[in-house]
């Protein structure tokens, strides 16, 4: 079972999560915060969609889990002005349970679906005339009856999120005619959602516990989000009217995340690599089955983060610990490492 900072750090949303960021999530681009150039790029797109009183054409938002795709999602709908229908890539299982949310739309409404690269193949190419002509062609009838049926649907936008933008298809990716990249958010973009998620939270919280708190969310607002919360409930069970840096510390050490953001499975991963394998190069699949955990979850939810501050690097032949891997685990580097 993981610990209480496997789940904090874990960036899936549980129910709990959804509840809790649909009350933090900004309603309009002025609103949202961080993520400067896209949402300049969007401002641009949506106005001239509107002007011109068309739908918006399709858009690909990709990067690392919890950033804020699935919300931007949301307010660029609520921008123009449509309805949303929400899904995942895993939910839609066959053609007709895609038919059957192309049907709910009506002319300029957003479908958004998560985890796109998800789709069956069989779905996605269903969804390539949708895209692009605003049609299917849906097979009807058994044996000699078989026949196809043409319906055409109202222009609508589709929104695709993905953590892996390289496992779309070719086809499926030139379809998208906005790209966005969702980079990891800087430490004053993350206190400015920390003093925002407080005043929701109606939680007094200063600025040097505003700061370490930004600190060590690992650049995704997700997490700090959800390390508020839980230095919320430590500062109501000790009485603490208002957070401050050492409150926020004494938290997050007890949570075991430490002041670059990293948790017990990421210094897990490190350890690994420099005790057992020499810093490296080390295999994906090895890790994985090293420390119990799917080389997926990796890839998509701990290495990026490493690899963003520099503490491990890819090569031809695996991974390898950095300098600055070494030194934050107060290792020495070894000499043969150049």
């Amino acid at each position: 079972m993981p610990d209480e900072s496997d789940r904090l750090l874990d960036q899936d949303a549980t129910a709990e999560d959804a509840d809790s960021e649909l009350s933090l999530r900004p309603q309009t681009l002025a609103q949202y915060i961080g993520q400067r150039q896209v949402k300049q790029q969007l401002e641009v797109y949506i106005q001239a969609a509107k002007m011109r009183e068309e739908s918006l054409d399709h858009v690909l938002l990709y990067g690392p889990p919890g950033l804020g795709k699935t919300t931007l999602a949301l307010v660029i709908a609520n921008e123009l002005g449509v309805h949303v229908r929400t899904t995942s890539g895993p939910a839609i299982e066959k053609p007709g349970d895609l038919a059957a949310l192309l049907n709910e739309l009506e002319a300029g409404d957003v479908l958004f679906i998560d985890e796109i690269h998800r789709l069956p193949k069989v779905v996605e190419e269903m969804l390539y005339s949708a895209m692009e002509d605003f049609f299917i062609d849906i097979v009807v009838g058994q044996g000699a009856d078989v026949h196809p049926i043409h319906f055409p649907l109202p222009p609508f936008t589709l929104i695709g999120a993905t953590t892996r933008a390289g496992a779309l298809s070719a086809p499926l990716r030139d379809r998208f005619g906005i790209t966005a990249h969702m980079a990891y958010y800087n430490t004053d973009e993350l206190s400015q959602i920390v003093r925002r998620s407080a005043q929701i939270f109606q939680l007094r919280i200063a600025a040097d516990g505003v700061h370490e708190i930004a600190l060590r969310s690992r650049g995704t607002p997700r997490i700090a989000n959800r390390l508020l919360k839980r230095i919320r409930d430590f500062a109501d069970v000790a009485g603490v009217q208002e957070v401050g840096a050492d409150l926020v510390d004494e938290a997050l050490t007890a949570l075991q995340v430490d002041r670059k953001g990293l948790d017990a499975t990421d210094r897990k991963i490190l350890r690994l690599m420099v005790e057992q394998y020499h810093g490296g190069p080390v295999g994906l699949n090895t890790i994985a089955a090293n420390i119990g955990e799917e080389s997926t979850t990796i890839e998509e939810v701990y290495e990026p983060y490493l690899l963003q501050v520099g503490f491990i690097q890819r090569t031809p032949k695996g991974r390898t610990v950095t300098r600055a891997g070494y030194a934050h685990l107060g290792v020495p580097y070894p000499n043969n490492q150049g």
